[in-house]
């Protein structure tokens, strides 16, 4: 399974704390060995201030030693820096704790407008919004998200877009909201950010390598929205598939971001316009990423290849299975791709064998027959079962590529003795307007 495992290329993309939730998903599949998995989060934890955290996985892997002294001091440092960082900050604090200043200040759109209102009512000056700032990172590693999220929120409140701190604290609000699981306000965030790196590349130096970075992390950030949001797996495809620039992104950066666009292509049967578009994008990058999932598609899509399609399905459950974005949608995927395979099939040919049907979607004989009947009485399709031959009969029979080559041939066979009829004629009577004036 490590094979297929894509933790390590997703996480060179994210916040290291992004990164223990898919640690702690690989530790309840025990794909790798457990040591392994516990040295990896305490190398995360030890560039981080939860100390208590490191303290707890240290005795995991090392029962027998004492908890280091340098530990202990560390931590006794994070709690007195912490406490120094409140205490500059307690104005604002206040002022946060005032619903009616907070629901004034939400009313008052304009940066300019809401300093002046501040600095009326309340002792403030901006060195205050960058010393929040630091107390909400400080916050942030520490494990405390829900109050870094209060912070920040304050934080972009104030702070004009063009302000240094603005983007930070932008990003800083998207993880903490990622990692409180608050879907509805990380998607607000996750297009914030997205309009601000479009609709501001004078703030990256106009650098375009610059931007390609912004948005290959934002793609990798947003899988933790796009797979947990009412809304994600159609918002999936309009972001990765159709705008542009991060389509390149993708393409030049993290090819491998194709199995949770396809994924989110094949469980989304309102959007089976965009298999086209993706077939052909799964197509150009398929020498740099290939898994099982793309390779399902190009199986059946490309190559009309139902046995190969069968075998890659069998593939896919197991790398969804072990996916920390997929798992959820493991039933979903497989229910969708056997329609997609029965679809299909059912373009080229009439009579279908039950029988063979059910080893092409990995069911067996019985289940498949109750799979058609339920998908025919809800998708109305114009078929029947025969029970005594264990057939499936198609209605309106599609035109089979050969047929459809045959007829091409008749009819531009009788296109050409047309044209070849009419040619004689134009010259028979070019020869009579010759010749028929002289025979008087």
């Amino acid at each position: 399974m490590a094979k297929f495992d894509l933790t390590s290329k997703i996480g060179q993309y994210l916040d290291r704390h992004l990164v223990f939730p898919l640690l702690e998903f690989l530790s309840a599949k025990e794909n790798y060995d457990e040591t392994e998995v516990l040295k990896a989060k305490l190398d995360i934890l030890s560039k981080t201030n939860m100390i208590d955290y490191a303290i707890d996985i240290r005795k995991q892997l090392y029962p027998r030693d004492e908890v280091p002294e340098d530990l202990k001091q560390r931590r006794q440092h994070v709690v007195a820096q912490l406490q120094e960082l409140q205490q500059v900050v307690e104005p604002i604090l206040q002022i946060m704790a005032n619903e009616d200043i907070m629901k004034n200040m939400e009313n008052l759109r304009d940066s300019k407008t809401l300093i002046a209102y501040l600095e009326k009512e309340v002792r403030f000056d901006m060195d205050m919004i960058n010393s929040l700032h630091a107390l909400a990172k400080y916050r942030y590693e520490c494990g405390n998200y829900s109050v870094s999220t209060s912070y920040l929120y304050f934080c972009m409140l104030v702070l004009p877009p063009s302000d240094k701190n603005y983007l930070s604290a932008l990003w800083g609000k998207f993880a903490s909201e990622i990692l409180v699981q608050n879907w509805d306000s990380a998607l607000e965030d996750l297009n914030k950010l997205r309009e601000h790196i479009d609709n501001s590349p004078h703030q990256y130096g106009g650098s375009m390598l610059n931007l390609l970075q912004q948005r290959t992390w934002l793609i990798h950030w947003s899988l933790f929205v796009f797979f947990n949001h009412a809304m994600g797996r159609e918002l999936i495809i309009e972001m990765f598939l159709y705008r542009p620039h991060y389509l390149n992104a993708i393409q030049t950066m993290c090819p491998h971001i194709l199995r949770y666009l396809a994924t989110a292509v094949i469980i989304n049967r309102g959007r089976r316009s965009a298999l086209k578009d993706l077939v052909k994008v799964i197509q150009q990058e398929s020498y740099t990423y290939r898994d099982p999932i793309t390779e399902f598609l190009e199986h059946l899509y490309v190559n009309f290849d139902f046995d190969g399609a069968r075998q890659k399905l069998r593939e896919c459950e197991t790398v969804l299975f072990n996916d920390f974005f997929l798992i959820s949608c493991l039933d979903e995927f497989v229910e969708n791709a056997r329609l997609m395979i029965f679809e299909t099939f059912c373009r080229i040919h009439q009579c279908i064998s039950i029988g063979m049907l059910a080893e092409k979607l990995n069911m067996n004989p019985d289940e498949a027959e109750c799979w058609i009947v339920n998908l025919i009485r809800n998708a109305r399709l114009d078929a029947k079962i025969d029970s005594k031959l264990g057939h499936v009969v198609m209605g309106a029979q599609p035109m089979s590529p050969y047929q459809q080559l045959i007829e091409k041939i008749d009819s531009l066979s009788v296109r050409s003795e047309t044209l070849s009829a009419l040619i004689d004629r134009k010259l028979k009577a070019k020869t009579d307007l010759r010749w028929g004036p002289q025979e008087f």
